[in-house]
């Protein structure tokens, strides 16, 4: 299978995607497990880092419907402390945000000092779903595209530490997702009729992309790419390339021996009433 992989020049707003061979034999679960498991260990290295520096992280995924931005965040984030990552999904503007400068609503939800932010889509809407489906007109999109990297730069500026993330995914796998959602009565929450009405619109998402690469690609903010046929590689593919950007260094770890319990009579055996649930497994 075909791997997409942006070739980066810094600052020309050339980013590009090309193609690369994938490995053709699946990674298993054992071995996927195995591998995230001790990145999940770097991620807690990396999160006390951030909470004893006061480093501030902000992470942006965007990417195709079905591009499995929900899974990368949810493998960033599952075994990290919330009062540290914080995930931001922000839904469709109120009329009162339609009237504001367009990115003021995301301003609030940068990090301060000690967190990390995961954007699941961000202020890129603009130049995605929103150019696509013509909730933004041509004006609109072009002056978001030429100020973008001026709000990048203030940012980072200011101390964030800013990553952008694409995912790509293949056509026939868009396809088999997609299909999956609506058959699968766990999945079909995913599927809105955007995701639908999206799906007609492959090439104009493309060139939308595209677009947006050539605008927003800067030494300061570039994108990085990643294929995400395989979810298993594109999920421990980005933890790892996190990581690799983020400057923590792990601490020393702790020695910690669990102090003996005090005596002292069990309450539920004083007769205090404990509802407990039924056991049927």
């Amino acid at each position: 299978m075909a791997k997409k992989k942006r070739n980066h020049e810094h600052g020309n707003g050339s980013a590009v995607l090309a193609l690369e061979r994938e490995p053709a034999e699946k990674m298993t679960e054992k071995e996927y497990q195995r591998e995230l498991r001790r990145l999940h260990g770097e991620l807690v290295a990396m999160q006390e880092w951030v909470k004893r520096s006061g480093a501030k992280v902000c992470v942006v995924f965007e990417g195709r419907d079905t591009a499995g931005k929900g899974g990368v965040i949810k493998a960033i984030t599952e075994r990290v402390s919330p009062r540290v990552f914080r995930v931001v999904a922000l839904p469709a503007p109120t009329e009162r945000e339609r009237s504001q400068m367009y990115v003021q609503r995301y301003v609030p939800h940068l990090p301060a000092g000690g967190e990390v932010v995961v954007f699941d889509r961000s202020w890129y809407n603009r130049a995605g779903v929103e150019r696509v489906l013509g909730y933004a007109g041509k004006e609109q999109v072009q002056q978001f595209l030429r100020l973008t990297p001026g709000v990048e730069q203030s940012m980072v500026d200011s101390g964030i530490i800013l990553l952008k993330y694409w995912l790509e995914v293949s056509p026939d796998e868009q396809t088999r997702r997609l299909q999956g959602r609506i058959d699968d009565p766990r999945k079909v929450w995913k599927l809105s009729d955007l995701d639908v009405l999206s799906y007609t619109r492959w090439h104009d998402y493309s060139r939308a992309r595209d677009d947006m690469f050539r605008a927003t690609d800067t030494a300061w903010a570039p994108w990085f790419a990643v294929t995400s046929d395989d979810k298993k590689r594109a999920r421990l593919n980005v933890i790892t390339h996190l990581l690799d950007h983020v400057p923590y260094e792990p601490l020393p770890k702790r020695k910690v021996v669990l102090p003996d319990r005090k005596d002292g009579p069990d309450p539920v055996a004083q007769g205090i009433p404990v509802h407990w649930i039924p056991t049927p497994f």
